[in-house]
This record gives structure tokens, sequence and C-alpha cells, in this order.
């Protein structure tokens, strides 16, 4: 019989993610509920080390695959591996980050374990004995309940959205074998971000451009602004597809979604696919001049003004608070 709650942790560069952390806590509330065990997939290599960080948020025990193969993330040799785990200890739910890794390892996933699947969820709980996931559907304009009748019943969870708590458990490893045959794919080149960007993805505050910034000089300003906040600089499609903004940088539906606890939107419109991206945000401040711009509908608070009059002035106030 299915028994246990498991995540697939994930890593980048020896550091696990901060999505792996929200991940393990709302396992253990669910195997709380359940009175099960929560057990962590890790994979890569030189990563045993991490389990313990694990344990400090509520994993009993760590599945690791210590394998150079498995270094830097391929999509077949990790749903290999994890595929593998899964059908040796048969969890009964296994949640995933509804990262961009999270998503491309999830799909490999429902097919080699031939389960369903709840993706970008806002909320879990246990009812009537199984998982019930909570995602929003078109858009954003509602919500839908999830119930999975395979096994393991699979979900991502959106990042940020779900709190992190220490619950110190005993992150045991058990190592395994992945199970990974000749590699079908091979990474050439791996091209970083600049030292120190932060993902918008990760990222508490996010301070957001749009066409409204007439170009990729305008964001200088953004910058700035992020700089002194600690925040992530993102973009509208529109300002990514005119090569303003790298596509890492593009909030939406068809970029990155996004929960932080502050988002700027400055010179973004609103358009319907932007707003299904950033609409979870704990507050939301607009800033732009066409007062009938969607975005204010959507706004905690709102400016109607030039951005390049409005965030220069915010700059300043924000440097005379740092003071």
């Amino acid at each position: 019989m299915a028994k246990g709650v498991w995540i697939v942790a994930e890593q980048r560069d020896g550091a696990l993610r901060k999505v792996s952390f929200e991940l393990a806590s709302t396992a253990r509330k669910l195997a709380d509920q359940l009175g099960d065990e929560v057990g962590a997939v890790l994979l890569g290599a030189g990563v045993e080390a991490m389990a313990a960080e694990l344990g400090k948020y509520g994993v009993d025990k760590v599945f690791v695959a210590d394998n150079p193969a498995l270094e830097p993330y391929t999509t077949g040799a990790h749903a290999t591996a994890v595929a593998k785990a899964v059908k040796e200890n048969d969890p009964a739910i296994l949640l995933l980050g509804a990262t961009a890794q999270g998503k491309d390892l999830s799909a490999a996933l429902v097919g080699k374990l031939a389960t369903g699947m709840a993706t970008d969820c806002t909320d879990v709980k246990i009812a009537d004995g199984k998982l019930l996931a909570v995602r929003p559907m078109y858009a954003g304009k509602c919500f839908g309940e999830v119930v999975v009748s395979g096994t393991p019943q699979m979900a991502s969870l959106r990042p940020n959205v779900f709190p992190i708590v220490e619950n110190a458990k005993a992150g045991a490893v058990v190592k395994f074998d992945p199970g990974l045959g000749e590699a079908k794919t091979k990474v050439l080149e791996v091209q970083k971000e600049a030292a120190g960007k932060i993902d918008v993805a990760e990222a508490n505050i996010i301070v957001s451009g749009g066409r409204g910034m007439k170009g990729p000089e305008g964001y200088g300003i953004l910058e700035e602004l992020a700089k002194l906040l600690g925040a992530a600089v993102g973009a509208s499609r529109a300002a990514v597809d005119a090569g303003w903004r790298p596509q890492s940088d593009q909030v939406g539906q068809t970029g990155k979604v996004v929960s932080p606890n502050l988002y700027i939107a400055c010179g973004i419109s609103g358009a319907i696919q932007h707003l299904a991206g950033m609409s979870s945000s704990k507050y939301i401040v607009a800033i732009n001049k066409d007062a009938e711009a969607p975005i204010f509908a959507k706004a905690d608070y709102g400016v109607v003004d030039d951005l390049f009059k409005v965030v220069p002035a915010l700059t300043g106030e924000v440097k005379k608070l740092l003071a």
C-alpha cells in the first residue's frame, strides 16, 4: 500500500533552492495529518551533505543519488532517477516545485509513473485520506479543486506561496542507484546569470517594467530601485519580445508565475496573460500614466503619472529611509 509524502528537492550550484524548503515544510504538514513520514529525493554530484539541511524542515529520509551524470540537470537522467526511487518505495504523494525545472521534470515523471498531477497549486490539504490540491484556472479567474486518482498523487506547488517552517527531523540519508543507462542528452555549455542576480520566481520583491519603459536603457531606473530594495527586476512579455530584457525575467502566463510580497509594475498595462502570472502577489503597486490601464483593477496602490518621474522620486525616498 502506498505510504508517505515525498518531495523532489531542487539544488543548484551546490545549494538547495528556497522552493525545496517550502516543499519540505508543506510535506511535513500533510504527513502529520496522515501519520506518515516525509521523504525527499535529492539528485546531483556531491549533494549528500545537503540532506541534513532538509532534515531541519521536517524530512525524515533523504533518498540520495550522488552521481556526476546527474549534474547539471537534464530531463532524462533526473526523471529516470526519481521514477526509480518512487517505484521502489511507493510513496502516496509526490510534490515538486512549479519552477522551470520542476515543470519540466514533472511532465516526464507523469508519463513514467502513469499517474495524474495537479499543477501550479496554491494550496494542498488532506481530505478523506487523499491529497486535495487547489489551483488557479482560466488565468486566475477562478480556483479548482483537484484530486488525483492514481499513485503517487502528484502536485507541483507555486513558489513563494507556501510558508517555510522549521521542524527538525532525522534527515537520514538513504543512498540509491539512479539506474542511469547511456546518456541521451549531453549539456555542452551552461550560461549563468550575472552573479548575485535574484531569480524573479523566488524574489520577495519584484520591480517589473513593460512597454512603457520605452527601451532597454529605461530599465536603469528600475535596476537602481531594485538594488536598494533587494528586489528582482521583472519584465512583461512585450518588453522581452522587443529584446529589452532576457526571457528569464519574463513574468506572466508564458513566462514565470510569481507570488512576491510586493510587486511594483512600471509601465505595464496589465494584459490578462501578465496578470495571470503575478495576481497572487501579496501587494501590487502600479505606476502608469494611463488611468484606464487594466493593471489598476488588480493593484492595491496605483500612481497615475509618468513612471520616469515617479520611479526616481520613489528611489530617492527609499534612499532617505535607508540612510
